[in-house]
């Protein structure tokens, strides 16, 4: 993954720390280390990935990757806080594109993402993803299609 600039839509320190908190979980994450990603989020974690997929812990984060691609990383662009962040509550957005191989080996890259997250009292409360991975495993579908 490459470093991506945290920008700061609200100038104060509140916003810094949550985009941090972000970055240095979705660096986590990515690795893929679950266990060491528990160390960001709430106990009560909402998670809903693309899909609309209800999930509370990161672990089924990447066990949804592991059937869904050979690999998967992401390519962050940028960090946002919205105005207003507080260290009582932040809302932060991450975006980019991810790059892998589908389960069949065939490489891909340039697949646009948007994460938002909730962080509360610096920790993620609620985390919701979005992809082009349905559209493009849609397409692959269709192009083997008699």
């Amino acid at each position: 993954m490459q470093d991506a600039p945290i920008s700061v839509m609200a100038d104060n320190d509140s916003a810094r720390r949550a985009a941090v908190t972000v970055d240095t979980y979705l660096r986590t994450l990515m690795i893929p280390d679950p266990e060491g990603a528990r160390r960001f989020i709430a106990p009560d974690l909402r998670i809903r990935f693309t899909g609309g997929r209800a999930m509370t812990d990161p672990a089924q984060c990447a066990a949804f990757n592991a059937v869904r691609y050979a690999w998967v990383k992401k390519r962050f662009e940028r960090i946002e806080v919205v105005c207003g962040a507080t260290d009582d509550e932040a809302i932060v957005y991450n975006l980019g594109t991810l790059h892998g191989a589908w389960p069949d080996g065939t490489p891909f890259e340039g697949n646009r993402y948007v994460d938002r997250y909730v962080v509360r009292r610096g920790l993620i409360t609620e985390m919701q993803v979005w992809n082009d991975s349905a559209e493009w495993l849609l397409d692959r579908a269709a192009a083997v299609q008699p």
